[in-house]
């Protein structure tokens, strides 16, 4: 027997009410990129888009990278993907190193300042998601460009721990992770200010409350006008 017909029914309603906005919710009515999609997928692109403007490094490492101009390196890179070595010996050339292939092997030596630079450079194009350009400049889509910087850094990152030359390892993970795995991670997004959307961050985030409490209020009026109660 229900205790309480009128709390019971109020909480029903709520409940009803809460499952008709969760399927609006998760109907294509929101603009995307190219269809619409649902209030999530929205919400979601538009958080990736303001994650990705805070999440740029790349000036701050590029002038770290300026001041190791003159140091140099000497690495032998493993190449897996044979068809991927020659790409990635005219990618090191292009920044000034020296590359002698050796089958799936390549031996590299040069400028660790201006061989960080040209990956920024290229970095810089793959954040702007300007694929077009590093195909000219590599032959090869943005986010294959990122991964063979993102093993040409991690072999150069090894070699320099064993030397114990800790300061420039240190730049070259930053210029891994900070820069080349972000823009590897983030490719394809147009990055945008908080402030930009700060009236729909504010909205989402009282929205999220709101609705939350609303499903919490539903269940405890229905239980409540059930009869069941919490004793102590």
């Amino acid at each position: 027997m229900i205790a309480n017909k009128k709390e019971f029914g109020g909480g029903l309603a709520l409940m009803v009410g809460f499952w008709i906005v969760f399927a609006i919710l998760l109907s294509p009515l929101f603009p995307g990129q190219d269809k619409k999609v649902n209030l999530l997928d929205y919400m979601d692109s538009m958080y990736n888009s303001i994650s990705k403007n805070s999440a740029y490094y790349i000036p701050d490492i590029t002038k770290r990278a300026d001041k190791l101009r003159g140091t140099s390196f000497s690495i032998t890179l493993k190449v897996e993907d044979k068809q991927s070595s020659p790409r990635i010996a005219t990618m090191l050339r292009t920044s000034g190193a020296t590359v002698e292939e050796n089958n799936s092997e390549l031996t590299v030596s040069g400028d660790l300042g201006a061989v960080l630079i040209a990956a920024m450079a290229d970095t810089e194009l793959a954040y702007a998601n300007d694929s077009e350009a590093l195909k000219q400049r590599h032959g090869a889509e943005a986010k294959q460009v990122m991964f063979d910087w993102w093993n040409t850094l991690s072999s150069m990152e090894k070699s320099f721990t064993k030397q114990e030359k800790f300061s420039e390892s240190t730049t070259i993970n930053k210029a891994k992770t900070k820069a080349v795995e972000t823009a590897f991670n983030y490719y394809g997004i147009e990055a945008q200010s908080i402030k930009d959307k700060a009236i729909l961050v504010i909205l989402s985030l009282v929205g999220y409350v709101i609705y939350t409490m609303w499903f919490g209020f539903a269940i405890l009026f229905m239980f409540e006008g059930w009869g069941l109660k919490l004793e102590h």
